[in-house]
């Protein structure tokens, strides 16, 4: 297959039903936690909407579990560009429609309660906190220069149907303010999956998954551990690549 790739891009292996991604080196590129978020709870067949699809990587595996309707939203054009032909690349535009727009004005292309699950793998640090890049796209995707916690609640809580679904990942120490925010606006949490890079570390990463307008109630699911002892994948996590344990 030719691929023309442009300055700063590459070819990777999504390894899911045999996919690839294109990528950039100056821009954010997928990791674990987009896997983890893709493959975290069951999946349902309604309408689903990605924040901040990035390369449209959360879209595609959720295609690979069998969605057919799912809504790629990116604000950033060269980021929307790569989305788009990832989309096209792997053949997945009946099911994925990647628009490129600010979530924050979503009145502007979606009605209220459109959608049956939204996913959300938003920038992890306050603008004001923690090391941050030189490079543009790598910086706003880990700080939150273009979209705070609070944005992506209001546009979860927009975007989500009665009793739809709203997933995230992010790190432990917000925890306390992402379920804060997360009942202000209406979800309420009611799963909880910490991850661990090894057994012995302490969790920096989790997910959660809320409803709209749920009741109280939450289960905290058995740890995830993405690393064994000798620095390889654990079975679970390779079973979410797609890879013979």
């Amino acid at each position: 297959m030719n691929i023309d790739l442009k300055s700063h891009e590459r070819l990777d292996d999504l390894i899911l039903d045999g996919m690839k991604l294109i990528q950039r080196d100056d821009q954010f590129c997928f990791s674990v936690d987009t896997v983890l978020l893709a493959q975290f709870g069951t999946m349902c067949h309604g309408p689903i909407l990605d924040l901040g699809t990035g390369t449209a990587a959360i879209p595609l595996i959720l295609t690979a579990r069998g969605a057919t309707a799912v809504t790629a939203v990116e604000l950033n054009p060269v980021m929307a560009d790569i989305a788009r032909r990832n989309v096209k690349l792997n053949n997945r535009g009946a099911a994925v429609q990647v628009i490129e727009a600010d979530y924050r004005h979503m009145a502007a292309w979606a009605a209220s309660g459109s959608f049956d699950m939204v996913y959300a793998n938003p920038p992890y640090r306050e603008k004001s906190r923690g090391a941050t890049s030189e490079v543009q796209g790598i910086r706003r995707a880990r700080h939150e220069e273009t979209a705070t916690l609070e944005d992506v609640m209001a546009a979860a809580q927009y975007a989500l149907k009665y009793h739809g679904r709203f997933r995230m990942v992010h790190i432990t120490e917000r925890l306390t303010d992402i379920l804060e925010s997360m009942r202000t606006h209406g979800i309420e949490p009611k799963i909880i999956r910490l991850i661990y890079g090894h057994s012995h570390a302490r969790a920096k990463i989790f997910l959660v998954e809320g409803i709209r307008g749920g009741n109280p109630g939450v289960d905290v699911l058995p740890p995830l551990i993405i690393h064994e002892a000798d620095g390889r994948y654990s079975q679970e996590v390779l079973a979410m690549y797609g890879k013979d344990i």
